[in-house]
């Protein structure tokens, strides 16, 4: 189930690097979309925009249901039904 979760962020974006790392170990399976374009151009990458993505970080689940701002590993293993190792 929590395959279909997506967390949107950005490089420069503080609270995105502090859920980032909450997860240590497992941060190669984080399910990641950058939002920025790039340094010199902050403007939103098509995949952001086209899912209104507005603050950072955002969690996206598979019920269409959003979470903003930093999770902890308890709330998103609630809401993904994913067990936390």
């Amino acid at each position: 189930k929590g395959k279909s979760t997506v967390f949107y962020g950005a490089f420069d974006c503080e609270h995105c690097e502090t859920q980032k790392e909450l997860f240590t170990d497992g941060i190669e399976r984080l399910p990641y979309v950058e939002c920025q374009q790039g340094i010199d151009d902050l403007a939103l990458s098509d995949a952001c925009q086209g899912r209104n993505i507005t603050g950072y970080p955002t969690w996206e689940f598979a019920d269409g249901s959003r979470l903003i701002g930093v999770q902890t590993l308890k709330a998103l293993s609630e809401k993904t039904e994913c067990k936390i190792f």
